[in-house]
């Protein structure tokens, strides 16, 4: 079969509707590592009497489990220029209206006595900022999603593009 010389057509540069804007997994902190292998070695305290050895496998096993779970509820926060996705949730980005950081304080009392019964939650204690994004779907009950990030500059530089 005789190989062709013609050029092949360049890749369109226009970005598309699934072009990553911005991407982030809400990963346990440090600490809460520590506190899972502190946990974890309770398997050592109450299987001791018994064997050390028993003990120390128990603590193991312990450490494993607790980290899958912890690695697999690990959400993540996926913008593209047609949607965004927060852990399970995906909505099209027509249908999100202001979004709003909040730190400290502010991110303590809209996780608290500012939240609004219906809103969606996708929150980590943590990770401290928080924003909010008003849904302005007439057809959802939904007023707004409430997500955990680590850097809420660059979501909403994300969102607002």
């Amino acid at each position: 079969m005789p190989e062709s010389s013609a050029a092949a057509p360049a890749p369109n540069s226009a970005p598309s509707d699934s072009t990553v804007l911005y991407a982030e997994k809400l990963w346990p902190n440090f600490w809460i590592w520590l506190v899972s292998a502190l946990l974890s070695s309770a398997g050592i305290l109450m299987l001791a009497p018994i064997s050390i050895w028993v003990g120390i496998t128990a603590a193991i096993v312990l450490f494993v489990i607790i980290a899958v779970l912890l690695l697999l509820s690990t959400p993540s926060i996926i913008v593209t220029k047609a949607t965004l996705k927060v852990g399970r949730a995906t909505i099209e980005r027509g249908f999100l209206g202001k979004a709003t950081a909040y730190r400290g304080k502010d991110a303590t009392a809209e996780r608290g006595p500012r939240l609004n019964g219906l809103a969606f939650l996708c929150i980590r204690g943590w990770v401290d900022p928080v924003v909010r994004i008003e849904i302005e779907d007439p057809s959802d009950r939904t007023p707004y999603w409430l997500t955990s990030t680590r850097h809420p500059d660059r979501l909403l530089a994300a969102l607002s593009s």
